[in-house]
């Protein structure tokens, strides 16, 4: 292959730790098909998700051939296809869902992908935010707003420091959304805080309900954004009023949850099972286009932990599994 026919790629083949399976080299450059965009990426954000995924999470990935990971990330559109206006080419564009039911992800210098799919990123955005927009913002916003606007409301956000609760706070308060978060230390306390949080409390300690409802002098949570559903569902159940909502997104401490199924019918409680690629598109395009619009004011705050160069690609994914630090890790592509 010459260099123009071919790019830089990560990809695995089979399953296991990082540094064993990915492989970083060079592999055919993708051409657009119709509906289609080739964005030459910037930068790659690397979740949770990708890692799973690449650990063994779906055990028929690689049933059609090798995938290159990430569903994140940012850059330009250097080339359209049929039926996508040619207005296109130089846009600055971020993405999503770019490795969802599909084999081929950002972590590559280049990326087909349905035009739906890339949308415009400000200039005023780096890259490196571009890359951190796909799963963690469009999942927050889900969380704070599936039951429509939360003006007036009280909202509880379990884990505000963590990459969904902190943009989770912001999009609630924004709103006018008064906020309660959780948080394990000082220090994620005043990371809450600072994007608007009005109280937070330790998780860690037992009994943290009734901390919350002492704070609100005994009035009960209109709606709950959750990263640990099973580990907090009976703490929730003392702090959420009766025909309340809880969205969650995650449940890793308790992987099964066993529900209180006559306590929480009697709450008439409503809950959302969040997954960012499976959410109506009528609410990814209400999600982007309320992104944009923060973009475009600079109304939003984004932590980026790590930023790396594409030759450590394996130690982006090795920083998401040991964690212990807030914010996005970004993988430049050039």
């Amino acid at each position: 292959m010459s260099k123009s026919e071919s790019m830089r790629a990560c990809w695995f083949e089979t399953f296991g730790p990082a540094s064993e399976v990915l492989t970083c080299a060079e592999l055919p450059k993708p051409r657009p098909a119709s509906g289609e965009v080739l964005v030459h990426m910037k930068t790659t954000g690397v979740n949770p998700s990708d890692v799973k995924k690449r650990a063994g999470a779906f055990p028929s990935l690689l049933d059609e051939g090798l995938v290159i990971p990430h569903s994140d990330g940012a850059g330009v559109i250097e080339s359209v296809g049929e039926g996508v206006a040619s207005q296109r080419i130089g846009e600055r564009v971020w993405v999503y869902q770019a490795q969802f039911a599909r084999r081929f992800g950002s972590a590559a210098e280049y990326l087909a992908i349905d035009a739906a799919r890339a949308a415009t990123l400000p200039d005023s955005t780096s890259f490196e935010t571009g890359a951190c927009l796909g799963i963690p913002v469009m999942t927050s916003h889900r969380c704070v707003f599936v039951d429509g606007p939360v003006e007036g409301q009280t909202l509880l956000i379990t884990g505000g420091a963590g990459r969904v609760g902190y943009y989770a706070i912001q999009w609630a308060k924004q709103a006018g959304a008064r906020v309660i978060a959780t948080a394990s230390n000082d220090a994620d306390r005043e990371t809450c805080e600072a994007v608007g949080a009005d109280f937070v409390v330790n998780h860690r300690e037992a009994n943290w309900g009734e901390a919350i409802l002492s704070a609100t002098q005994g009035e009960k949570v209109d709606h709950v954004i959750d990263v640990e559903f099973g580990a907090n569902l009976s703490e929730v159940l003392k702090l959420i009023r009766t025909g309340g909502s809880i969205a969650t997104y995650s449940s890793t401490q308790v992987k099964e949850p066993k529900l209180p199924f006559l306590q929480m019918m009697y709450l008439d409680l409503t809950l959302h099972l969040v997954i960012v690629y499976a959410i109506p598109e009528a609410a990814k395009q209400a999600a982007i286009a309320d992104i944009n619009s923060k973009l475009a004011n600079d109304e939003l705050r984004h932590r980026i932990a790590h930023a790396l160069e594409f030759n450590q690609m394996v130690r982006s994914h090795e920083l998401i599994e040991q964690g212990g630090f807030g914010g996005s890790v970004v993988v430049r592509a050039i």
